[in-house]
């Protein structure tokens, strides 16, 4: 791979410049006093002087609302269309890679089985990932038990690392060498610059090393799917959704159809699990009726039934559940009082 380079913070923009020439470009902008992932446009200002998007960047592949095709009828037949595939080459610049993660565990997630999810899939294939290093990690983080890291690059093509006045840049794959080779200013990092990055790298995953214990965690739930302790952990939750929404791993979506009397057209949106509805039949008999179900389905998934079909937990640490949560519910807490019975 690419010797490590240098970006001088002062010439992000120029750098940005150079990412436009062939791709769309998606960053992290200020909106209402929060960071999102959009496209870039004439004048808006980018900063990567920011703690994490309060939206996880899976929207951009997964969106909110999506329109999987549209239809028209006649007296004769229906005329379907698909919509359309993402064919522009993009980049997301400003990544945390806790979001990087969780992007290749909805990679496998979508890929896997014999129906494979097409429209998210195109996007994934025609984006570039570059992300940014945490520095300082929030005291809601808690990727480093789950197997990430704050300096993490799975996921990832490029990874900037902030050391003062400039990014050093890694290469990780083919894709990111590729599009390194293109930006021909940049300068080969030094060897201070290396011990630099390392030493902020040690400082942030110190930060976290206490944060949490999972090992064994997987084999303990699968003993205690009608133990007491969830008629106890569930009481506080209001089942608002706003875990499953602001989550960079959960999938759940409902599929809906809008009609009109020439046609119409399918839509899938985001859904929960912490949602009566969910799983109410047609028959009015719901499977899951109160918030303890609800709770344990969200807690054995990301940490029991997604590990045993894909061997990782379906939880990347990124502590926006515990930011957001209403009643203070803490996912750690949750864990640590599983671990202890």
């Amino acid at each position: 791979m690419t010797k490590s380079k240098i970006l001088e913070k002062d010439r992000l923009k120029d750098f940005i410049d150079e990412l436009s020439k062939e791709n769309e470009v998606l960053a992290p902008i200020k909106t209402n006093n929060y960071f999102q992932f959009k496209e870039l446009s004439q004048g808006e200002e980018i900063s990567l002087d920011y703690q994490n998007t309060k939206q996880p960047p899976k929207e951009v592949f997964l969106p909110q609302t999506e329109v999987l095709f549209t239809y028209r009828t006649d007296e004769e037949e229906i005329k379907i269309k698909a919509s359309p595939s993402q064919k522009e080459k993009r980049v997301i610049l400003g990544i945390r890679p806790c979001d990087a993660r969780a992007l290749v565990l909805l990679d496998r997630f979508f890929s896997s089985g014999d129906y494979k999810d097409n429209l998210y899939l195109e996007k994934r294939e025609n984006t570039a990932i570059i992300g940014l290093a945490c520095n300082s990690p929030l005291s809601t983080c808690f990727c480093l038990p789950l197997g990430g890291s704050p300096f993490g690059g799975e996921g990832l093509d490029l990874l900037l690392k902030d050391i003062n006045d400039k990014y050093l840049i890694e290469t990780i794959t083919n894709q990111g060498e590729k599009l390194i080779k293109k930006v021909k200013w940049l300068k080969d990092a030094t060897k201070e610059d290396e011990e630099k990055a390392k030493t902020k790298k040690e400082d942030a995953e110190n930060a976290l090393k206490n944060a949490l214990t999972v090992k064994g965690l997987k084999n303990k739930l699968d003993s205690m799917f009608e133990a007491p302790l969830w008629d106890q952990i569930h009481r506080k939750c209001v089942g608002c959704g706003v875990c499953s929404f602001l989550c960079p791993t959960c999938t759940c979506f409902d599929v809906l159809d809008e009609m009109t009397p020439s046609g119409g057209r399918r839509v899938r949106i985001w859904d929960t699990c912490q949602f009566p509805l969910f799983t109410k039949e047609a028959s009015g008999f719901n499977p899951r009726p109160s918030s303890k179900e609800r709770m344990r389905q969200r807690i054995m998934h990301k940490f029991n039934y997604f590990p045993k079909d894909f061997e990782v937990f379906s939880c990347v640490g990124c502590g926006r559940c515990i930011q957001a949560c209403p009643v203070n519910l803490d996912i750690r807490e949750v864990i640590t009082t599983i671990m202890a019975n």
